[in-house]
């Protein structure tokens, strides 16, 4: 008899990991990003549903069609490349 692996992840691959006061970690297929409040102002209005209710829409496009707000997956790895800040 073989004894199952104990421990399994409780992830998906495509979660909120946390939210603080500066704002929220997004695990998308096993890398963790931040996304910054100061950065993304739409998300420091939102509840924790809205923010944890979001859907991958293509390889590189993160959408939380509540928020009506998308971002680019490129945008989280090289923010340095991104300096224009989200306005309403």
């Amino acid at each position: 008899m073989k004894s199952s692996k104990i421990g399994s992840s409780t992830l998906t691959n495509n979660t909120v990991t946390s939210i603080t006061n500066l704002g929220f970690y997004i695990l998308i297929e096993g890398k963790e990003y931040f996304v910054p409040f100061e950065k993304y102002p739409e998300f420091k209005k939102a509840n924790v549903y809205e923010i944890y209710n979001f859907e991958i829409i293509s390889p590189t496009q993160i959408c939380w069609k509540l928020l009506d707000c998308d971002i680019e997956i490129e945008s989280l790895e090289n923010p340095e490349k991104y300096v224009l800040v989200y306005k309403k």
